[in-house]
C-alpha cells in the first residue's frame, strides 16, 4: 500500500515554487536600490524605496510574464503588511505623550482635515474614492509607507497599482521640496525653534525629508520635528483602521466588496507599547535591542522589496497616463496640511 502524500505540503510546495519567481526578481530590485542609494545621494535626495520603485517601473517589461505574478503580488500583499506591522517598533509613547495636547490636537485635526480633502478632492476630480484615500493618507500620515500601509485596506479597482506608484513618487518629489522651502518660510514667519520643528513634522511627507530639514536649521528644530513626524506615524493605525471601516460601510451599503480589520495594523500597536515598555524592565534589554534591531531591518528590507515588486507591476505608460487631476489631488492635499497646521500654529504663538 502506498502512503500518497498530504495535500496540504503539496499546495505549500506549489505556491513557494509559483511565487519564487517574483520574490526573487523583487529581491534583485531591492537589492539593487539599496546598493545605488549611497550613490544617488550624492546626487540628489533620494530615498532607497522610491530608487526600488523607479528600477521597477523600469523593468516591468521584463516583469510583465504570467510566471512573476504570484510573487510579486505575494510581495505587495502578505510582505508589505507584516514590514509596516513592524514600523510600530519604531514609535515610543513617552515621545509622543511629550509633545503637548494642543500640538497633538493641531496635528490630529491637520490630518483629518487632509485626509478629508483627499476623498472631496478625488470626487471632484471624477477618480476613484480610493485613490483620494492614498493622496490624503500619504500626505497627512507618513508619505510612501502610509500610501503602502492603506493600499492594503483600499478595495481594488481598475488602475490601483499605478495609483499607488504614482502617489508614492509624488509625495517624495513634494516631500523633497518642501524640505528646502519649508525652513526659510519659518523664519519668514518668525516662529521659534520648537515651532519650527513642530511646523516641519507636522507637514512634511517621509520621515527621511523631515529630518533632512528639522537638522538643516538645528539639533533643537530637528529634536521636535522628529518626534512630531513620530506621533503622526503613529496614527497611522487608527488611520488605518478608519479608511477600512470607511470602505467597508460603503460595501455593506453599495455592494462593494468588505474590508476586514487588518491584524497587522493591531501587531503595529502592540509593537509600540511593547517598545515603550520595555525601558522599564532592564533585564530584557540586552536581548530586546538586538531583535529589535533586526526587526526594523526585516522591516526596512520587507518595504524595499514590497515597493520593488509595486513597481515591477507597473508599467511608466500607465503612470503617465494618470493625468494632471490626479496630480492636482496630492497637491492639493499637500497645501491643505501645510495651510491647517502653519495657521494652527501661528494663532498659538501668538496667543
Amino acid at each position: 500500500m502506498t502512503v500518497e502524500a498530504s495535500p496540504a505540503p503539496q499546495r505549500l510546495a506549489a505556491s513557494v515554487m509559483a511565487a519564487a519567481p517574483g520574490v526573487l526578481l523583487s529581491a534583485l530590485v531591492a537589492a539593487a536600490a539599496y546598493v545605488a542609494a549611497p550613490y544617488v545621494a550624492k546626487v540628489v535626495a533620494i530615498p532607497s524605496m522610491v530608487i526600488a520603485l523607479l528600477i521597477g517601473i523600469a523593468l516591468n517589461p521584463v516583469a510583465a510574464r504570467p510566471f512573476t505574478a504570484p510573487g510579486m503580488l505575494f510581495c505587495v500583499r502578505t510582505i508589505l503588511r507584516w514590514s509596516v506591522a513592524l514600523l510600530g517598533l519604531r514609535v515610543g509613547l513617552a515621545d509622543i505623550a511629550a509633545l503637548g495636547a494642543e500640538t497633538a490636537i493641531l496635528i490630529i485635526v491637520a490630518m483629518v482635515a487632509t485626509i478629508g480633502s483627499g476623498f472631496v478632492l478625488a470626487r471632484w476630480g471624477g477618480q476613484p474614492a480610493g485613490f483620494g484615500a492614498l493622496a490624503g493618507v500619504a500626505t497627512g500620515v507618513c508619505g510612501a509607507s502610509a500610501a503602502l500601509a492603506v493600499s492594503t485596506v483600499v478595495p481594488e479597482y481598475k488602475g490601483k497599482q499605478s495609483d499607488v506608484a504614482f502617489v508614492v513618487v509624488t509625495v517624495n518629489a513634494l516631500a523633497t521640496l518642501a524640505m528646502l522651502a519649508y525652513p526659510p518660510a519659518c523664519l519668514l514667519l518668525g516662529f521659534d525653534p520648537q515651532t519650527t520643528g513642530i511646523m516641519l513634522g507636522g507637514t512634511i511627507h517621509d520621515v527621511a525629508q523631515v529630518v533632512g530639514a528639522g537638522y538643516a536649521v538645528s539639533t533643537a528644530v530637528g529634536n521636535a520635528a522628529v518626534v512630531v513626524k513620530l506621533f503622526r506615524v503613529f496614527l497611522l493605525l487608527p488611520v488605518v483602521l478608519a479608511v477600512g471601516f470607511y470602505f467597508s460601510r460603503m460595501g455593506m451599503r453599495h455592494g462593494e466588496a468588505r474590508v476586514p480589520v487588518p491584524m497587522f495594523a493591531i501587531v503595529f500597536l502592540l509593537l509600540c507599547v511593547l517598545n515603550s515598555a520595555i525601558p522599564y524592565a532592564p533585564a530584557l534589554l540586552p536581548t530586546y535591542a538586538p531583535a529589535k534591531a533586526a526587526l526594523v531591518e526585516a522591516s526596512n528590507w520587507g518595504l524595499l522589496l514590497a515597493i520593488g515588486a509595486l513597481g515591477l507591476g507597473t508599467s511608466a505608460n500607465a503612470i503617465l497616463r494618470v493625468g494632471w487631476q490626479r496630480m492636482a489631488t496630492v497637491i492639493g492635499t499637500s497645501i491643505v496640511i501645510l495651510v491647517v497646521v502653519t495657521c494652527g500654529l501661528w494663532l498659538l504663538q501668538h496667543g
